[in-house]
């Protein structure tokens, strides 16, 4: 597992955030926390998620196609981080 910088992870929060046009939850988003799904504080959506995807292609050049592998990189600011570090873009 690669070592993610928290200078990375902050700014994925604030691309992510910028990018459903959200503010943090209380306290702040966690790195691990869900994006999506019940337990989510953010109540992220399907056209949110096309938002963030988006918004990744443009800034780091990764498609993140429609696909269960973009699923599970958006499960978390730590999941897409791991992703994208994975990717060479981080």
């Amino acid at each position: 597992m690669s070592v993610v910088s928290p200078e990375f992870i902050a700014s994925l929060k604030t691309m992510v955030l910028e990018a459903v046009e959200k503010e943090a939850p209380p306290g702040g988003l966690g790195d691990d926390e869900p994006l999506f799904g019940p337990e989510a504080r953010l109540d992220l959506d399907s056209l949110d998620a096309l938002q963030v995807s988006m918004t990744i292609q443009q800034r780091f050049g990764v498609r993140m196609p429609d696909s269960k592998e973009t699923r599970r990189a958006m499960t978390s600011i730590a999941h897409l981080a791991e992703h994208l570090t994975q990717a060479g873009k981080a």
